[in-house]
């Protein structure tokens, strides 16, 4: 019943693209530390210490929450169970906590399996998706993309999304992004909806003029 994945870390990190659009998945691949949407972009790190066991991780989207237990049902249609504690970080749009995780929601989770088969979660990525979309409206409060054949809706969060010109530091200008550009959008995916909570916007180098 495990669905704990231990492949290479870039076959990991290519369900970085994939966007929960009409019922896939949504994951993202983990480094140790910081539980935050870039931490999602870095290969695993092993542990230095042997003693110390290695990551495993688990992915999918949560069909039933069980008090502290979640019940996931893998990519690869395989099943597992994630324990999160008080302990574990959890990222939904931002750091927050295990009680804004719900049944629907699709998850990455790294930890430590136990001899029951259980994951026990040190950190849960929620419904985080990265992917190339075009920018096709501008709204005060959201940004209509185009991914694919599909139409999304961009949230925009106060003092949660920026943009990332080019190689510059990301920031809370929103102002240089244009109608036409391609992005690169990182953020967390609404089940309820399907729209994204939008915490970064990437365009290229020099892209865009002030609106």
């Amino acid at each position: 019943m495990s669905a704990y994945r231990t492949r290479d870390p870039l076959d990991r990190r290519r369900f970085l693209t994939t966007a929960a659009l009409h019922g896939a998945t949504v994951i993202g691949a983990t480094a140790l530390g910081a539980v935050d949407a870039d931490a999602a972009f870095a290969a695993p790190i092993r542990p230095l210490d042997p003693a110390v066991a290695e990551s495993a991780f688990a992915e999918g989207r949560i069909t039933a929450i069980n008090d502290d237990v979640l019940a996931v049902v893998g990519s690869y249609g395989d099943h597992s169970r994630v324990r999160v504690t008080g302990a574990t970080s959890v990222w939904k749009a931002r750091a927050t906590t295990a009680a804004d995780i719900e049944t629907g929601d699709g998850l990455y989770a790294r930890g430590v399996p136990l001899p029951d088969g259980t994951l026990a979660a040190d950190a849960v990525w929620v419904n985080i998706v990265n992917l190339h979309a075009t920018i096709r409206g501008i709204e005060k409060t959201r940004l209509h993309l185009a991914h694919g054949r599909h139409e999304i809706v961009g949230n925009l969060m106060a003092e949660t999304t920026n943009a990332a010109y080019g190689t510059a530091s990301p920031t809370a200008d929103l102002s240089r992004l244009t109608i036409g550009q391609s992005a690169q959008v990182l953020g967390a995916w609404r089940p309820s909806d399907g729209s994204v909570d939008l915490v970064r916007v990437a365009v290229a180098p020099g892209a865009g003029r002030r609106r």
